[in-house]
C-alpha cells in the first residue's frame, strides 16, 4: 500500500495518527501515551492463578492498567513457569486490551529498533524474508554474529538495507543497553510498575511508507524537530491537522458498517466478539460478468477496510454469486496480494466448505470501532431494541 502523507496530532496525552493516500484515509491509529500499549514492558504482580484445559495454567497480572492482564505459563522456547499469587513478573504487552478482555502479556521480551530487533530470550540470527539479496543476507548474518554477546537472539529488519553496518552494530549496543536498564529498574521497582515505553509509533509508520511519503504534518514543534533528526523529509506544522485535512468526517464514514462500492454493490461489515463477518451485497448487479467485476472490486476494498478499521482475528467473507473455487480463486489472489505487506500478518486461509473465504489476522491494537464506540447498554451490542 502506498501513502504520501502522515498526519500526527497530539492533544494532552492522546495521539492520533492518520495515513493518507491522495487525501484518502488508509490507516488510522490512536493511543494514550499513559495507557498500556503494545510493546511496553511492565513489572506486574500476579493476582490470580488460572487453571486451563489440558493441565495448563495462566495468570492474571496487575500492571497498573484498568484491567488485569493475561499471562500464559507456557511460551514456546521458554521454560514453563510455576508462580503464585503475589509474585512479581517482568512481561511485555503483546496484545492490547480488547473490549472486556485485558491485555495479553509475554515473558519473551523483544526490543524493536530501526534496523534490528533484540531478543534476549532467543538464540541465533534471523533475517527479514523481504531481504532477498544472498550477499546482503550473508553479510548481515556475519555482522550480527560478530557482535553477539553470550546467549541472545537478533532479527535483522528490512529497513537495515538503508543503513551502513556501523549503524546496525551501534543499534545492537543501544538495544542491549535498553534491556539491561529494564532489568536494573525491575530490581528496584515495586509492582505494578512501567519499566519501558515503546518507541513512538509515528516512526514505524514513517519507515513503512518512506518510499512514497512526501510529508508529515504535525501539531507539535518538539516532534517536528525529532522527525527532522530521524529522516530527511518535509514536515508541516498545523494547529488542527485533522480538521484541516477533513479527517473527522472520514473517520465517521470509516466507522460505518456499510461501504458503497464503485461497481454498484455494497459491503456490510459486522464485528462480533468471536469474529468479523463481511457480506458482499450485489444489489441490482445480476449478470455474471458484472458479478465478477463486483467481487474483484469488493476484494480490493475489503483489504483496504481491514487495514483502515484494523479488523483482526478470524474474518469471514461471503462474496456474491457462485461459491465454486474457480470463481473464488481470483478474489483470494487479490486479497493475498493486497495483504502481503500487512504488518499484522493478514493471511488468506482459503475457501470453506460453506463457500466463504476466511482470513486470519493478528490482533495487536483495538479496532477503529472499539476506539470510538462502546457496547450499547440498552441493546447489549445487538443493534436491536425492544418494540
Amino acid at each position: 500500500m502506498k501513502a504520501d502523507t502522515i498526519v500526527y496530532e497530539k492533544k494532552n496525552n492522546v495521539v492520533r495518527l492518520a495515513v493518507l493516500s491522495e487525501g484518502q484515509l488508509v490507516e488510522f491509529d490512536m493511543f494514550d501515551e499513559n495507557a498500556a500499549v503494545q510493546g511496553n514492558v511492565y513489572l506486574g504482580r500476579i493476582t490470580h492463578k488460572l487453571e486451563l484445559a489440558e493441565g495448563k495454567t495462566a495468570f492474571k497480572v496487575n500492571i497498573g492498567d484498568t484491567q488485569d492482564a493475561f499471562l500464559s505459563s507456557f511460551e514456546l522456547g521458554l521454560k514453563e513457569v510455576n508462580m503464585s499469587e503475589g509474585q512479581s513478573v517482568v512481561a511485555q504487552i503483546s496484545q492490547e486490551k480488547h473490549a472486556e478482555k485485558g491485555a495479553k502479556l509475554v515473558r519473551n521480551i523483544q526490543i524493536v529498533g530501526t534496523t534490528v530487533v533484540y531478543r534476549p530470550f532467543k538464540n541465533g540470527v534471523e533475517i527479514s524474508s523481504k531481504i532477498t539479496d544472498k550477499d546482503k543476507i550473508k553479510s548481515y548474518r556475519s555482522l550480527v554474529l560478530n557482535n553477539i554477546q553470550g546467549q541472545e537472539g537478533w532479527a535483522v529488519r528490512t529497513a537495515a538495507v538503508d543503513f551502513d553496518e556501523n549503524t546496525i552494530a551501534e543499534e545492537m549496543v543501544k538495544l542491549r543497553h535498553i534491556y539491561e536498564t529494564i532489568r536494573a529498574n525491575a530490581r528496584n521497582a515495586t509492582a505494578p510498575a512501567l519499566l519501558y515505553t515503546r518507541e513512538n509509533p509515528l516512526y514505524e509508520y514513517i519507515r513503512r511508507y518512506k518510499d512514497t511519503l512526501n510529508k508529515v504534518v504535525v501539531n507539535n514543534h518538539n516532534i517536528e524537530k525529532d522527525i527532522e533528526n530521524f529522516i530527511d523529509i518535509k514536515t508541516e506544522y498545523d494547529t488542527n491537522p485533522f480538521e484541516t485535512y477533513g479527517l473527522e468526517d472520514q473517520l465517521i464514514q470509516a466507522i460505518s458498517p456499510l461501504i458503497q462500492l464503485k461497481s454498484g454493490g455494497r459491503l456490510h461489515i459486522e464485528q462480533t466478539k468471536a469474529f468479523v463477518t463481511i457480506d458482499v451485497d450485489s444489489g441490482s448487479v445480476n449478470q455474471t460478468d458484472n458479478v465478477y467485476e463486483l467481487n474483484n472490486d469488493a476484494a480490493y476494498e475489503i483489504a483496504r477496510q481491514i487495514k483502515l478499521k484494523n479488523l483482526s482475528g478470524k474474518i469471514i467473507i461471503d462474496f456474491a454469486g457462485s461459491k465454486e473455487y474457480q470463481f473464488m480463486k481470483p478474489v483470494m489472489d487479490i486479497l493475498s496480494v493486497s495483504l502481503a505487506d500487512d504488518p499484522c500478518r493478514g493471511r488468506v486461509l482459503g475457501l470453506s466448505k460453506a463457500g466463504n473465504i476466511e482470513i486470519l489476522r493478528q490482533r495487536r491494537r483495538p479496532s477503529l470501532l472499539d476506539i470510538y464506540t462502546e457496547e450499547c447498554p440498552t441493546c447489549q451490542g445487538t443493534g436491536r431494541v425492544e418494540k
